[in-house]
């Protein structure tokens, strides 16, 4: 997998945005394989197509591709607020790639995939109407909140410039998948649990230590009058699909893959 652009796709071309745009587009359709299925390329979509890019022609799942100079940051900026909401919370909702590049060397320095069933409304930030003097006026964008996404959704595929062996990549989205689920409010749960269990410093925790995010989990989730109940209920689901180990009679241990 090369990591460099294509720089000799722009030569005719002069918006920085549309540059970046050929050269992300043209690097993932070149180089990208499907994380899920290992298929050896991805297609593109026609560009009309909302809230996604790519499709696999062998197991049809859909990619949406995001790109950021520089360090990849607490939010990325998206299009519309409510285009967005809708494809997400929808039963064919895409995959994210994130992709970090290098302005000055036009290298892909960083490459995520973010399974669809960890986006949630939660994450999407709605961005104040543009002005009356703007061209679209009332127009109302969106920002991911990259910040509250569980590092377990976050899998490598180039890392500082060095692509992960495809192998790897498929393992973590296959075990990520344990976790898929269509329902809306599970997928909540699931986000919001894995968040507060990796927010604890250390590698055994009890659960003691998760029901100090009962008044948190309250507030998300205000139609659950028995949120320790979930609590454990989660840390069990957590636990059978292999995200934490359960030691001893309300003690757990994270699993680093």
């Amino acid at each position: 997998m090369n990591c460099n652009f294509n720089t000799a796709l722009t030569q005719s071309y002069h918006s920085q945005s549309q540059i970046i745009r050929i050269l992300t587009e043209s690097w993932v359709s070149e180089y990208m394989y499907c994380p899920h299925c290992g298929n050896a390329s991805l297609n593109h979509f026609p560009n009309n197509k909302a809230v996604a890019d790519f499709y696999c022609p062998n197991c049809n799942n859909e990619y949406e591709l995001k790109s950021k100079a520089g360090s990849i940051g607490h939010k990325i900026a998206d299009g519309a607020y409510h285009t967005f909401i809708d494809r997400i919370t929808s039963n064919n909702n895409p995959d994210f790639f994130i992709l970090n590049y290098s302005k000055q060397l036009l290298t892909v320095n960083n490459l995520w995939i973010i399974p669809k069933h960890f986006f949630v409304p939660d994450i999407i930030e709605q961005r104040k109407p543009l002005s009356d003097n703007a061209q679209r006026k009332g127009w109302i964008g969106c920002n991911i909140l990259i910040d509250k996404i569980p590092s377990q959704a976050k899998i490598d595929i180039i890392h500082n410039s060095v692509p992960v062996p495809q192998e790897l990549v498929q393992a973590q989205v296959q075990q990520a998948s344990l976790l898929y689920t269509d329902n809306l409010s599970s997928r909540g749960w699931l986000l919001d649990t894995l968040n507060c269990v990796n927010s604890i410093k250390t590698e055994m925790f009890s659960l003691s230590d998760m029901y100090q995010f009962e008044t948190l989990l309250t507030i998300k989730h205000p139609n659950n009058h028995n949120i320790k109940a979930k609590i454990r209920q989660q840390l069990q689901l957590l636990r059978d699909k292999g995200f934490i180990d359960f030691l001893d009679r309300g003690i757990y241990k994270k699993i680093v893959k």
